[in-house]
């Protein structure tokens, strides 16, 4: 059953209820930060999950993110960019958000790190990986990852944190976890490396509990907070396309 828009305060009530009995199950430790992925959700959804406590939350498209900012800036969010990133966007994305999880190339990384201003501060970031090799999808290739992350870490104005994956989507539990063990080895083998990763971003609605049981330190939730999303096409290309950015 899809979750009611309406209702966003027993549903996360209920996702962190499943985040604690799946961490007592696998007898995991590690805290996990839930992120309301708000993308298609007005401003009024927002307000309300973080009127029931939530105050991470998570937007794929600039334009769009930052007309909510602007309305909700009496709240005390922090703001994550966990969509695809346009070289063109950098310059805003540094400046109105506090964490980026979907950086997958250098170049990209130098521009956040550029254009962050000096009185911020670093800008958290996650890189991601490509761990099912879709065409489909942005993301570093595991090969690439070691490279990628030491050039990172030595920007001035990011601090690298750890790692975002969006594996193939998967019915089976055990199918699920197979995937996210793959990041979590990635994850570990940076770590063997003195990068000091302390983020392993994995798990959306429909298999969150399979990466707490690999590991998740914080999982991504959308439509089991707010419901299904309507269909939409990305504002930012939109705009994009007539000339707005």
């Amino acid at each position: 059953m899809t979750a009611p828009i309406h209702a966003p305060a027993d549903n996360i009530a209920e996702i962190q209820q499943n985040i604690a009995q799946a961490k007592a199950h696998f007898q995991m430790t590690q805290a996990v930060t839930l992120c309301a992925v708000s993308k298609s959700q007005p401003a009024a959804a927002i307000r309300a999950a973080y009127a029931a406590g939530q105050t991470v939350f998570g937007e794929n498209y600039l334009q769009e993110a930052l007309g909510k900012q602007a309305q909700l800036q009496d709240c005390a969010i922090a703001w994550h960019f966990i969509g695809p990133i346009q070289s063109n966007k950098t310059q805003l994305i540094a400046r109105q958000f506090d964490w980026v999880h979907s950086v997958d190339r250098l170049k990209i990384a130098q521009r956040l790190s550029d254009a962050r201003p000096a009185e911020l501060p670093t800008l958290n970031i996650c890189l991601q990986v490509n761990i099912s090799e879709e065409a489909s999808k942005s993301g570093a290739s595991g090969q690439e990852l070691l490279q990628l992350a030491l050039q990172i870490k030595q920007l001035p104005h990011l601090r690298l944190r750890g790692l975002m994956a969006i594996p193939a989507p998967q019915q089976e539990f055990a199918a699920q976890r197979d995937q996210f063990s793959q990041v979590r080895a990635l994850f570990d083998h940076l770590n063997r490396h003195d990068l000091q990763l302390d983020t392993l971003s994995i798990g959306m609605s429909g298999d969150y509990q399979a990466a707490i049981a690999e590991g998740a330190t914080l999982v991504r939730i959308g439509t089991a907070i707010f419901g299904a999303r309507q269909p939409k096409t990305n504002p930012d290309t939109d705009l994009a396309s007539k000339g707005a950015v």
